[in-house]
């Protein structure tokens, strides 16, 4: 988990607002409270073996994206909303940790 973090707490820019680290086989699912027509940057990484899927509705808020579980780093700009939901979800067989922060810009 300290490596995924350190990816994560790596990448610069805004103030935190919310972040943490979970197995690959629990995901990542938050809703967090984003002012309307405020934007943010999601950060997203996963450390151990196989492949998440990183899911953000509304769509207008932001896109789906692959998360790769070979340390990448996937940055993503998201729009507050009324709710916006982030899910990530581990591929069945994947393995390791995932890390994320949301960002204030």
């Amino acid at each position: 988990m300290k490596r995924a973090a350190a990816i994560v707490a790596s990448i610069s820019g805004g103030s935190l607002l919310e972040g943490g680290s979970e197995r690959v086989v629990d995901g990542i699912h938050t809703r967090p409270e984003l002012g309307k027509g405020k934007t943010y940057r999601l950060v997203v990484t996963c450390v151990g073996r196989g492949n998440a899927h990183l899911t953000i509705a509304p769509t207008t808020s932001g896109s789906d994206a692959p998360v790769p579980c070979d340390q990448s780093v996937v940055q993503q700009r998201i729009k507050g909303d009324d709710e916006v939901r982030i899910d990530v979800s581990g591929a069945k067989g994947s393995t390791g940790v995932l890390a994320w922060q949301i960002n204030i810009l």
